[in-house]
């Protein structure tokens, strides 16, 4: 069959991305599924800034590719050996997809997959398959085994959540990159206590879902911390109860004062490694700095050594909210449907996959938190 998409030839454009056009808008070929694969009709996939990494070239990626990996969509057809899912099934992606029989998948720690995790780097679907190709015939890659900026999209049935077909999809989108990986790494990756302070460096999608995430968590005081204004609204809106402009004062030191000390947690979702030292200075002793954001691969960071055994800290690192997708994105989009996770405030427009390099002009610009390409 035929499909629209957004096609990524070259990496490292100039931007503004709306003269240049990193992502070319055009009609591709896309196979059906095979075995253990699903065709599904994206309905929503969030501008993310793992999208933004690969057109910028800060996260390389085999080229050409088909980015989007935050998506809902809704099941057209399943290949052979499918027994899960069938047509008509609301979903939600998970990037990462979980091949059930790795070391890592089978003691509990799905994000890890071995067999997924490589897939991915490959830009090939679990099986190695590569189901779209160009006018010309040329194959394209996968992005994170979604590729969610195509109208169509082949998946391997471990990349997909069947979930309540009654949630709009451009929220549900949202579930599959901000708030499992932000949410997750409070519940799951740090285990954050009632009580236990937080700062939250960075408020992009995902670092608002920490706050989400603290907030739910029962934190206090939740500190966020960025240089735009309407972010830090926005994080007052979500739960924090303090907020800081780094642009106007050291976060550092104003986190250490309110909190005597430092915070139990900190958590960096900048993906800067000059932001996670700020984020490890900001702990107590005893504290743990949580990294959520993708740096360069060549990026090195540095703290006094000695701190980590005389001050007894902790630096972990969280990927896609050290989450388990069948069993979190369900309970996460129930904390949604109950009023408990504010997932609303994230969503800043809907737009349409011709104004998708504009869109990543404004990402790229702090402008907006989640823009949704919207196919439906």
């Amino acid at each position: 069959m035929k499909t629209r998409a957004a096609v990524l030839y070259e990496m490292g454009k100039p931007r503004p991305y709306e003269e240049t056009c990193p992502l070319s808008v055009e009609e591709v070929e896309l196979e059906g599924p095979g075995p253990g694969e699903v065709l599904v009709e994206i309905m929503a996939a969030g501008l993310c800034h793992s999208d933004l990494s690969a057109i910028d070239g800060s996260r390389p990626r085999p080229t050409p590719m088909i980015l989007g990996h935050e998506a809902a969509g809704i099941v057209r057809e399943v290949g052979p050996g499918v027994h899960d899912l069938r047509p008509g099934d609301h979903v939600v992606f998970s990037f990462v997809p979980m091949c059930g029989r790795c070391v890592y998948c089978v003691t509990g720690r799905p994000v890890l997959c071995e067999n997924g995790n490589r897939a991915n780097a490959a830009g090939t679907l679990l099986s190695g398959a590569r189901r779209f190709r160009n006018a010309s015939g040329q194959p394209l890659h996968h992005h994170l085994g979604v590729s969610a900026f195509s109208q169509f999209t082949i998946a391997a049935q471990e990349s997909l959540i069947r979930i309540d077909p009654e949630i709009p999809p451009e929220r549900a989108a949202l579930f599959g990159c901000a708030v499992i990986t932000g949410v997750g790494a409070v519940v799951n990756t740090a285990r954050v206590e009632p009580g236990m302070s937080v700062a939250v460096f960075g408020l992009g999608g995902v670092g608002l879902s920490v706050v989400m995430g603290a907030r739910l968590a029962g934190a206090y005081p939740i500190i966020a911390v960025d240089i735009l204004p309407a972010k830090l609204d926005l994080a007052r809106r979500m739960g924090a109860t303090h907020v800081l402009n780094a642009r106007e004062v050291d976060p550092v030191e104003a986190v250490r004062d309110l909190t005597g000390g430092g915070v139990h947690y900190a958590f960096e979702s900048v993906g800067s490694e000059q932001v996670l030292v700020q984020a490890y200075q900001a702990t107590r002793r005893g504290g743990v700095t949580i990294t959520i954001g993708l740096p360069h691969p060549e990026r090195m960071f540095s703290v006094p050594a000695v701190s980590i055994v005389l001050e007894e800290r902790t630096i972990k690192g969280s990927y896609m909210g050290s989450a388990v997708p069948r069993r979190d994105l369900p309970r996460f989009l129930a904390l949604y449907q109950a009023g408990m996770l504010p997932v609303d405030l994230l969503f800043s427009r809907s737009i349409q996959l011709e104004e998708i390099n504009a869109g990543f002009d404004a990402l790229a610009r702090g402008e907006v938190v989640r823009q949704v390409v919207r196919f439906a």
